[in-house]
């Protein structure tokens, strides 16, 4: 029995051993899963950078669209401003467009007088007649328009004129049309005056109306938001900036061509005054 006894358990440990030694294995076999699902989980997480780096490239293209579809430009004030703020940059541009255009004209005005000036000076005095001098002077010139005022008086001294004397008549017709073109040459100086003086001001109003603009935007909306505000400030500092450009040029070209009129003029009152005696004596010899 004691034999049977000591069998029996020597039996029980081998099956105990066998079964713990196939045991070991199996159990290595149902650990290894969880590496793998640790690798599948990292997997995604090492791919998720791919679409971050999509994304940078796309920003460029918004940016640029951004940039060319600019919500506080010329373009985007003139289609979002009222009636009150369109008719101030019409009024300016019309001011400017006129400041333009008197300037390129008195500028032809007073060189085609001074290219007169010239001529005189070179032919007037070198002819061997007063009414061969008129002639050889510039057709529609302001030189020609004084020596045949001063010429056609020594005509014209009838009538009851004749109780002027004949000196006086003459001087009374060349200073007549020495006047005229003083006229002819200041005409469009009264504009620039105008428009340099008050465009400052008309810029000014579109100013105002521009930061009422913003402050209704203000008060409808309960918050001084940026884009609330960005549209109206930049439209009134537009305004202010509008209105300087078309003062500045204004100011300079009056100041210029009177000062260029000037030097003008001061030769053509010379002229004027040696053709008077010129003429007085040519009629006293006859």
């Amino acid at each position: 029995m004691i034999l049977r006894s000591v069998s029996l358990r020597i039996l029980v440990a081998a099956a105990t051993l066998a079964l713990s030694t196939l045991g070991a294995p199996l159990a290595h076999a149902q650990a290894q899963p969880a590496p793998s699902a640790t690798a599948a989980s990292t997997a995604p997480a090492a791919a998720t950078p791919a679409p971050a780096a999509v994304a940078p490239a796309a920003q460029p293209a918004a940016k640029n669209g951004e940039a060319l579809d600019n919500p506080y430009g010329i373009e985007a004030l003139w289609k979002g401003s009222d009636v009150i703020a369109r008719s101030v940059l019409i009024l300016l541009a019309i001011m400017s467009a006129g400041s333009w255009y008197i300037l390129i004209v008195k500028l032809l005005e007073q060189t085609k007088m001074t290219r007169a000036a010239r001529t005189a000076q070179a032919k007037f005095w070198q002819a061997g007649s007063l009414r061969d001098g008129v002639a050889s002077l510039e057709k529609n010139s302001a030189y020609r328009f004084i020596a045949d005022s001063g010429v056609s008086a020594t005509d014209d001294h009838a009538g009851l004129k004749k109780h002027i004397p004949l000196e006086d008549w003459i001087s009374m017709n060349v200073q007549g049309a020495v006047d005229r073109v003083q006229a002819s040459t200041q005409k469009g100086l009264a504009f620039l005056a105008t428009v340099g003086s008050t465009s400052p001001f008309v810029g000014l109003f579109g100013t105002v109306w521009g930061i009422y603009h913003a402050l209704t935007a203000i008060g409808i909306s309960g918050q001084a938001s940026i884009d609330k505000v960005a549209g109206p400030v930049g439209e009134a500092l537009i305004m202010t900036a509008i209105g300087l450009a078309v003062a500045i040029p204004a100011v300079l070209a009056y100041n210029w061509l009177a000062r260029r009129n000037k030097a003008i003029m001061d030769e053509v009152r010379e002229f004027s005054g040696e053709l008077n005696a010129v003429i007085v004596g040519s009629a006293g010899r006859a």
